[in-house]
């Protein structure tokens, strides 16, 4: 079975714990709920949770296909979250889903593609009654919070890099893994905002919820799931926005220093031709040449090219060609 968890809590403690074959035996008091955890079940298990607690077959199809966008649909009295996690490993940025089935007295979650589970986060809740007797409400806000929370940390990590990469490219060129690695950082970025708009809209949607299954004194703490999505979505598209300019920079940069050298090159070749041509003009071995007669026909021409090659040597050198 792919159950994770099953508890019914009552006034914010733990009071029943089910094994994952008896689901089906569930039974949860007005003054209860129960909170399921689940990671990629099987169609069979879904169509039990279906059957026990009425989930909508739309719903239960979509957690089953995962692949999904962040949203909220409502199904009468009960809601369905698509939420989408974030993990990044030896630079490698790994993308999941969790979809959450919210009732009254029941919260069922189902993870897709994630290797961090939510124990922790049961634990920490169960070690605040206070706060986890509030019911599937402040359930749901908890995961909420704790998927969104995680953006930041991937998205810091992608900052750091993504400065560095900045840093190089304005020292020296960049090498081909450098480029390739802007690309494929861009590709994580863009992967990012495709979902994070979504789930600014999820958290929007929730605050304003008039579902039965959010209490009006909850509702509030869904803003602030929402502020975080924002502040992570700003983050993540000027990261992207910085790669782009980096990228040209770098071009224009490896352009400018291309042709600086180009300059140098065509400078010293200009001060070497001066000196070439004129040698090449009194070695034809003309019999008839005047200079070569007279006596200071040699100092001449070495003043000539030191005269010349000076004043090219001075001009270059005002231009900064050399």
């Amino acid at each position: 079975m792919s159950v994770v968890a099953a508890r019914v809590y009552r006034d914010g403690v733990v009071a029943k714990k089910f094994a994952s074959d008896a689901l089906g035996e569930v039974e949860v008091g007005d003054d209860e709920f129960i909170w399921i955890g689940l990671v990629e079940p099987t169609p069979e298990e879904m169509s039990l949770l279906e059957a026990r607690f009425s989930l909508h077959p739309l719903a239960v199809e979509d957690a089953l296909k995962a692949h999904q966008l962040p949203k909220v649909d409502v199904y009468g009295d009960q809601l369905f979250v698509v939420a989408r996690t974030i993990e990044r490993t030896d630079r490698q940025v790994t993308f999941g889903e969790t979809h959450i089935f919210v009732g009254v007295r029941h919260i069922v979650t189902v993870r897709h593609g994630i290797k961090e589970g939510y124990l922790d986060l049961r634990e920490r809740l169960e070690e605040a009654p206070e706060l986890l007797k509030h019911g599937v409400d402040y359930v749901l806000h908890a995961i909420l919070d704790h998927i969104v929370d995680d953006y930041k940390p991937v998205v810091s990590e992608i900052e750091h890099e993504v400065f560095d990469l900045e840093a190089r490219a304005l020292e020296s060129f960049l090498e081909r893994d450098d480029i390739a690695r802007i690309f494929a950082l861009r590709r994580d970025l863009m992967k990012c905002t495709t979902f994070l708009a979504p789930m600014a809209d999820v958290a929007g949607k929730l605050k304003h919820s008039d579902s039965p299954c959010i209490d009006d004194n909850v509702r509030p703490y869904f803003g602030d799931v929402l502020d975080h999505v924002r502040v992570v979505m700003s983050m993540a598209g000027g990261l992207r926005d910085l790669l782009s300019s980096i990228f040209e920079v770098s071009a224009l940069l490896e352009q400018q220093r291309l042709g600086s050298t180009t300059r140098k090159l065509a400078a010293w070749a200009a001060l070497l031709a001066v000196p070439t041509a004129i040698a090449g003009i009194y070695g034809m071995n003309f019999e008839h040449m005047p200079e070569l007669k007279w006596q200071y026909g040699y100092p001449m021409v070495l003043g000539v090219i030191a005269t010349i090659c000076g004043i090219l040597f001075i001009r270059f050198k005002r231009a900064r060609w050399i």
